[in-house]
């Protein structure tokens, strides 16, 4: 799109009262899927990202690598299993997810970012017991439980001015890895932030009144109507954890939680920064 340089004004003056709102405030992404796979996309959200840390939002990301695990664990010969679409983790394969989710994707995102003009930090949830888990299930082997966050390693960053890069590993105290759900690890981090918002980004609009038509999506919804939507049988399926973490995170103290389209680019900033926003806002009752 060619906008003239008074539109490009426009645009900007447009964004001000949000950008007003949000300089200071603390903003989760979760990130992962089809925007973290899309060479293109993965570059517009790092970008999407470098912006708001420039405006002066305090960005945390908070991302899986669950396609790249599978990936190598075909290269090394090894079978994907999952149990109630969560990845079974033995001992060999928390070894992989280590790699890949502290190793190469952390460190990736963290090369993007830098690029980009940002200042990041890559960490993992086993650093400073940031994460601390245990299992979850016999059945899945190292799937870790969340049992109690450290939130001091992001805090400290954010207050160093880093944009804090978190892969979903945990830990207990007697040294095992977990593999955590990158879901629920950004709805505990961000309320033990107390955040202002927790961005979960997706493959999907967000909540769909009739999952098959996408203009029948619901912009805002409160905790009681997430009840409601749920006995009905319009949050079903894959979207039934997806919510409970929004839920768990409004209830540990994040203002405000979206479930929106990663796919979409630059929706992070058509959320944050203009009056439609992006997606599905899920927050506490009135």
């Amino acid at each position: 799109m060619n906008l003239t340089n008074a539109e490009r004004a426009e645009v900007l003056t447009q964004a001000l009262p949000y950008i007003k709102r949000y300089n200071g405030e603390i903003v989760v992404i979760k990130y992962g899927g089809n925007a973290m796979i899309n060479e293109q996309l993965k570059q517009q959200v790092m970008e999407d990202i470098v912006l708001l840390w420039l405006i002066g939002v305090k960005v945390v990301l908070v991302h899986g690598g669950g396609p790249e695990i599978s990936t190598l664990m075909d290269k090394l010969g090894k079978k994907p299993e999952f149990v109630d679409g969560l990845r079974v983790t033995d001992k060999e394969t928390v070894d992989i997810v280590q790699m890949v989710l502290a190793g190469k994707v952390n460190k990736t995102l963290v090369n993007l970012l830098e690029m980009k003009g940002g200042k990041a930090m890559g960490i993992s949830g086993m650093d400073g017991c940031l994460i601390e888990a245990e299992i979850k299930d016999e059945r899945l082997g190292y799937v870790g439980r969340i049992t109690n966050v450290n939130i001091e390693p992001i805090s400290d960053l954010l207050e160093k001015g880093y944009i804090p890069v978190v892969s979903t590993l945990g830990c207990d105290k007697q040294g095992n890895a977990y593999n955590i759900n990158g879901d629920t690890a950004a709805a505990y981090i961000a309320g033990a932030l107390g955040a202002e918002r927790l961005i979960m980004m997706t493959d999907i609009d967000g909540i769909l009144r009739d999952r098959h038509d996408p203009s029948t999506l619901i912009p805002k919804v409160t905790l009681k109507g997430i009840e409601k939507l749920c006995e009905e049988g319009v949050i079903s399926g894959g979207m039934i954890p997806k919510v409970d973490c929004c839920v768990e995170a409004i209830h540990k103290g994040v203002k405000n939680v979206i479930i929106m389209d990663g796919r979409v680019p630059h929706s992070i900033l058509m959320e944050i920064l203009t009056d439609e926003g992006a997606g599905t806002m899920v927050s506490a009752d009135e």
